[in-house]
């Protein structure tokens, strides 16, 4: 293959690495206050990809040749995908998760929970939207911008490539400089000591479920846009996600961001070098070789001491 080849599939490799670190703090958030493996948490980025596809099927204007439209169609997406996701959520912390805690069941009953809900809402989704593919509405602007040493980069690529990152920054400042991130890492460093020192614990595990519902939701929508399909696009990213925290650490929000780069860039130039059916393989071999090694992960800090 030519070298522009070469960086197409790298730049490919960045836009996939981005949506996978967002979807995966979704599971590090979770697992660093809770120790929870959230397998939910992919049907959680599913649903936000329905509420995009929804929002934009009601609000469908005709496509602006200018490309000016492209923004606000993305803003507009990520916002009810944000929604759908939070509010998805909201719900299994409230119903699922919450009462287990409260009876204080053991780590595997919350597993199986997770695993439950999971299936739960995989198969509400299918009974809600159908069970054929969907794409989403052919109203974006795909016009490329600029060349990045021969590889062509489209509107699409640079709105979620920054999306995403403003996502993670916003994320990481909330996480590490503010009122609520200093709870969200106390409850994560010791609850106890955290619930003495006046830290409601409910309500800071309802938020950390929030928030990484609002981010699992836009990013559904994200990847919705690029890869033109909503229907059945929770398991595989989302479990790929999942093994970008652990390579990243998980339970380290960083660390979770650093995984899905390192995986999105593996997986695109693994097809480059030897074809789409070695994809996968080469991903979980690199989390494999990492964990060898390394086996608390490339960053390996849980959330508490992430300050």
């Amino acid at each position: 293959m030519s070298l522009n080849a070469f960086w197409d599939f790298l730049v490919l490799g960045v836009v996939l690495g981005c949506l996978y670190a967002v979807i995966a703090i979704g599971y590090t958030l979770v697992y660093g206050v809770l120790q929870l493996l959230n397998f939910a948490h992919s049907e959680v980025f599913m649903f936000g990809g329905f509420g995009g596809l929804m929002a934009l099927t009601v609000w469908a204007p005709a496509p602006d040749p200018s490309g000016a439209q492209s923004v606000l169609y993305v803003v507009v997406g990520m916002l009810a995908g944000a929604a759908f996701g939070g509010v998805v959520a909201y719900g299994l912390e409230k119903v699922a998760y919450r009462p287990l805690r409260r009876h204080k069941a053991p780590r595997l009953v919350f597993l199986i929970t997770a695993i439950g809900a999971s299936f739960f809402l995989y198969n509400l989704a299918g009974k809600l939207f159908g069970r054929n593919s969907l794409s989403m509405p052919d109203m974006y602007e795909n016009k490329r911008v600029f060349s990045f040493f021969g590889a062509e980069l489209s509107v699409t690529m640079i709105l979620i490539v920054v999306s995403a990152v403003g996502m993670m920054i916003g994320l990481d400042y909330v996480v590490n400089r503010t009122k609520l991130g200093s709870s969200i890492r106390a409850v994560a460093q010791d609850p106890e000591v955290a619930s003495l020192m006046g830290v409601n614990i409910d309500k800071v595990v309802s938020r950390t479920f929030v928030i990484g519902g609002l981010l699992g939701g836009a990013a559904g929508f994200l990847f919705g846009v690029n890869n033109k399909v909503v229907y059945t696009m929770g398991f595989l990213p989302g479990i790929t996600a999942f093994a970008a925290a652990v390579l990243g650490g998980i339970g380290n929000v960083r660390g979770a961001m650093l995984g899905g780069m390192l995986l999105g860039i593996v997986e695109t130039l693994t097809v480059y070098f030897w074809g789409e059916e070695w994809r996968y393989v080469a991903g979980f071999a690199v989390l494999v070789v990492v964990l060898m090694f390394r086996p608390t992960g490339l960053l390996g800090e849980r959330l508490g001491r992430t300050a």
